[in-house]
C-alpha cells in the first residue's frame, strides 16, 4: 500500500476539517408545507405598545415562536375567525404551545386601545398578545411585510371598516421569518410547521 507524501496527508485533513465546518454551518431545512419565506423576508423587529400599555419591541419575543397578524377589534368577519383558528391550533399543539404567540397588530390604533386590545385577545387565546401604537410605526411593520390596509370611508353611524391583508407570518425563536400562511390555508399544515420550529430547537 502506497502511503500519502506528508504535503498530500496535510492537505487531505485540511479538506476534511473544511467538509465538516461547512456541514456544521449548513442551515437545516425543516420540511414546511406553508409557503417557506425563510431568508426571504426580515426578521421580526418593531417598537408598539402591548395590551397592557408597555412598550415593546421585537426582541422582547425572542426565544418563543410567532404568528404575526395584522387586524383590528371591529373587524366583522376575518380577524375574529383567524384568532379563532389560531386558538384551536394552540390547543392543538399541546403543551408545546407555551413557546409560542400570537401577535395581533392593530390596522385602527385609534379604536384599538390596549385595554380594548386586552378584552379582545384574551377572549380568543391566553397567548395572544394584542399591539397597537403610532400609527407611523403600525405602517412601517406593515411595509416591513408587505402587508397593507386602508381605512374605509366613515359610515352614516361614523363607524368604518379597515380593508386589510389576512396573512399570518411565523417567526422562529431567534426572530427569523420562516412560514407565510393565509386562513385559506389547511390548519393541519399550520400545527404541522408550527410543531417542527417548536420541537427542533428553531433552527434558523
Amino acid at each position: 500500500m502506497k502511503l500519502l507524501h506528508p504535503k498530500h496527508l496535510a492537505l487531505l485533513f485540511l479538506l476534511l476539517a473544511l467538509g465538516t465546518l461547512v456541514g456544521c454551518h449548513r442551515d437545516e431545512k425543516l420540511p414546511f408545507r406553508l409557503t417557506d419565506v425563510s431568508g426571504h423576508m426580515p426578521d421580526l423587529d418593531f417598537k408598539l405598545t402591548d395590551d397592557h400599555g408597555k412598550p415593546v419591541t421585537g426582541t422582547d419575543y425572542r426565544g418563543k415562536v410567532v404568528v404575526l397578524y395584522f387586524g383590528y377589534t371591529h373587524c366583522p368577519d376575518v380577524c375574529p375567525l383567524t384568532m379563532a383558528q389560531l386558538h384551536v391550533v394552540m390547543q392543538r399543539l399541546g403543551p408545546l404551545a407555551d413557546k409560542a404567540r400570537i401577535l395581533f397588530v392593530s390596522v385602527d390604533p385609534t379604536r384599538d386601545t390596549p385595554p380594548v386590545m386586552h378584552a379582545y385577545v384574551n377572549a380568543f387565546d391566553p397567548r395572544a398578545v394584542g399591539l397597537t401604537g403610532d400609527p407611523r410605526d403600525i405602517e412601517a411593520l406593515s411595509k416591513r411585510y408587505r402587508s397593507a390596509y386602508t381605512r374605509e370611508p366613515d359610515g352614516k353611524d361614523g363607524n368604518y371598516e379597515v380593508s386589510h391583508s389576512s396573512a399570518m407570518y411565523v417567526f422562529d425563536s431567534k426572530g427569523a421569518a420562516r412560514v407565510l400562511a393565509t386562513p385559506a390555508d389547511s390548519q393541519d399544515d399550520l400545527v404541522h410547521d408550527l410543531h417542527l420550529l417548536l420541537d427542533n430547537g428553531n433552527p434558523s
